[in-house]
C-alpha cells in the first residue's frame, strides 16, 4: 500500500506547487516537438493583448500584473489552450510571477520582440533608419528578459511588416533581424529558442514570403525562419474547407520545410463566432501542412474579436464566443493530433535563389544589410540593460475576481491548477469553474458535470495524499 500512497502524495504535491511544469519546445523539420518526449506539439492558443496596442505605454504590459495573469491563466486552462501570443512587452519590467503562473498552468508563450513605441520597431516605409542599435535594445532586451523561461516557445521578429505599404527591400531587413536574434540567442542563451515571422494573408505574395523566409542561405545561415505564422481570416461563420480557401492554403504549405501555423484567425463577420474552422484546422487533411493556430483574440477590444470582456476592477464576463470555442476544442482527439509524423520531422529547407520568387513585385535577392557594429558588440558581450527572468514557485490557487458566464451567472470554484512536471495544458484537462445557469444546452451541461467530476477526483487525490502523509 505504501508505494501507491506515496505516488498519490507526489501527484498531489505536483498539483500544489511547481517550478517547472513544461519543457522547452523544439523545431524538427516542419513540426514543433516536445524536447523531452519527442511528441508532436500542436499550437492551440489565443492572442493576448489586453488594452490593445494603443493601450501599451511601456510602464506595464500583459505579463506584469500577477492578479490579471492568475485570472487569465485559469480561464485559459478552462478553455483548453496550450499557447498564448503577446504582441507588446517591456523588457525592463519583472515578468517572473506571470511567466511562472502560465508555466504552472502548462501554457507556452510566443512573444513579439517589437514595440509600438518610438524606436521599438522596423519602419516598413524606411527600414534603413530604424535598423539601428536603439532598436536592438528592445529586441535583445526581450530575449535577455525571457530566455530562461522554459515556457517561452518562440519569438516573432516581425508582424505584417511586409504589406502593401512596405518598400520592396523590407524582407531583407526582416531576415537580418532574424539573423541577429538567432546569433544573439546562440551566443547568450542556454538553449535554442525558435525565431519566426508573422505574415499577412496577401495571396499574391504569400508563397514568395514563406519561400523567402524558410530557405537556407549559405552566406547567412542563421537568417532563415524557424517557423512561419499566418494571419488569416478567410473562414467566416459556418463556412467550409473549400469556400474559405483553406484547401488552397493547405496545398500551398504542404511542402513547407518549417512549422506553419495561424498566428491569427477567427473571422468576426458572422457573430457570434462558432469557430467551425477549428475542426478543419486540426483534421488529418490540414495537420500535415499546419501546426495549429491562435484565435484572435482573448479580450474584447474596439475591433470586437474578444472571448472575454474585462471590467475596470479586474472582474470579467465570458462572452458567448468563449463557450463556442471551448466546445470546438473539446471535440478534438488530442492524442491523435500530437502523434509524431516522422516524415514531417525530416523535411529539409530549399536553398535560397531567385527561382524561389515568382512575383516580380516581391524582393528576389537575398543580400542582407550589414549588422551595425554596436549590435555586434551586444551579441558578443550580451545586453546588460535588463535582468534575465527566472521561474518562481506557484501553487494551485483560487481566482479572486468575479467571473460571470455569458448568461450573467457567476462561475464558482474557478482556480489555477498547477500541473505536474513536464505537462502542458489540453482541452478538458482543467474544467474548474461552475455556473448556476440552468441551460438547456446539453453540451454546457456536460461541461459543468465534467467540472464537478474533476473537482471530486482532485479531492480524492488530496485525501489519499493526506492519508499517505500520515503513514510516512
Amino acid at each position: 500500500m505504501l508505494p501507491t500512497y506515496t505516488r498519490l502524495f507526489a501527484a498531489a504535491c505536483a498539483l500544489a506547487t511547481t517550478a517547472n511544469a513544461v519543457v522547452p519546445i523544439e523545431v524538427k523539420g516542419k513540426d514543433f516537438v516536445n524536447s523531452k518526449t519527442g511528441d508532436r506539439f500542436q499550437i492551440l492558443g489565443v492572442d493576448y493583448q489586453p488594452g490593445g496596442s494603443g493601450g501599451f505605454d511601456g510602464k506595464s504590459d500583459p505579463l506584469s500584473d500577477r492578479k490579471a495573469c492568475l485570472r487569465d491563466a485559469a480561464l485559459m486552462q478552462r478553455l483548453g489552450v496550450n499557447t498564448v501570443r503577446i504582441y507588446n512587452l517591456s523588457p525592463e519590467l519583472n515578468h517572473d510571477e506571470c511567466m511562472s503562473i502560465f508555466n504552472a498552468a502548462g501554457i507556452y508563450l510566443i512573444l513579439d520582440v517589437n514595440s509600438p513605441l518610438y524606436g521599438g520597431y522596423i519602419d516598413r516605409t524606411d527600414p534603413e533608419s530604424t535598423y539601428n542599435p536603439t532598436y536592438y535594445e528592445q529586441v535583445f532586451g526581450i530575449i535577455e528578459n525571457f530566455k530562461d523561461y522554459p515556457n517561452l516557445l518562440g519569438l516573432f521578429a516581425g508582424n505584417e511588416v511586409i504589406n502593401e505599404q512596405s518598400v520592396k527591400k523590407v524582407p531583407a531587413y526582416m531576415r537580418a533581424v532574424q539573423r541577429d536574434m538567432k546569433d544573439y540567442i546562440s551566443k547568450n542563451a542556454d538553449r535554442p529558442i525558435p525565431v519566426g515571422y508573422s505574415a499577412a494573408d496577401i495571396r499574391p505574395w504569400l508563397i514568395d514570403t514563406v519561400n523567402y523566409f524558410m530557405c537556407e542561405d549559405e552566406d547567412s545561415p542563421s537568417s532563415h525562419s524557424d517557423f512561419f505564422g499566418l494571419n488569416s481570416y478567410s473562414w467566416c461563420g459556418r463556412s467550409s474547407f473549400t469556400k474559405s480557401g483553406y484547401d488552397v492554403l493547405t496545398e500551398d504549405f504542404a511542402e513547407a520545410s518549417l512549422p506553419v501555423f495561424f498566428s491569427e484567425y477567427g473571422c468576426n463577420e458572422v457573430q457570434p463566432r462558432v469557430f467551425t474552422e477549428v475542426e478543419a484546422l486540426y483534421s488529418d487533411r490540414m495537420s500535415n501542412s499546419f501546426s495549429g493556430g491562435l484565435i484572435y483574440e482573448y479580450t474584447q477590444e474596439p475591433n470586437d474579436y474578444g472571448l472575454i470582456e474585462l471590467k475596470d476592477n479586474g472582474d470579467a464576463d465570458l462572452l458567448v464566443d468563449f463557450d463556442n470555442l471551448m466546445k470546438q476544442y473539446s471535440k478534438l482527439n488530442w492524442d491523435k493530433i500530437e502523434a509524431t509524423n516522422e516524415t514531417a520531422t525530416n523535411f529539409k529547407a530549399p536553398k535560397c535563389g531567385p527561382g524561389l520568387i515568382k512575383n516580380e513585385t516581391f524582393l528576389g535577392t537575398f543580400d542582407l544589410p550589414k549588422r551595425p557594429s554596436k549590435v555586434q558588440d551586444m551579441i558578443d558581450n550580451g545586453y546588460d540593460g535588463v535582468k534575465s527572468g527566472k521561474l518562481v514557485s506557484v501553487k494551485s490557487e483560487d481566482v479572486p475576481q468575479t467571473i460571470k458566464d455569458h448568461n450573467g451567472k457567476e462561475l464558482t470554484g474557478l482556480r489555477l491548477e498547477a500541473l505536474p512536471d513536464s505537462e502542458s495544458n489540453a482541452p478538458g484537462q482543467n474544467t474548474s469553474g461552475d455556473s448556476s445557469s440552468n441551460s438547456s444546452d446539453d453540451e454546457e451541461g456536460e461541461e459543468n458535470a465534467a467540472g464537478k467530476m474533476s473537482a471530486s477526483i482532485l479531492g480524492l487525490v488530496a485525501g489519499a495524499a493526506a492519508v499517505a502523509f500520515s503513514m510516512l
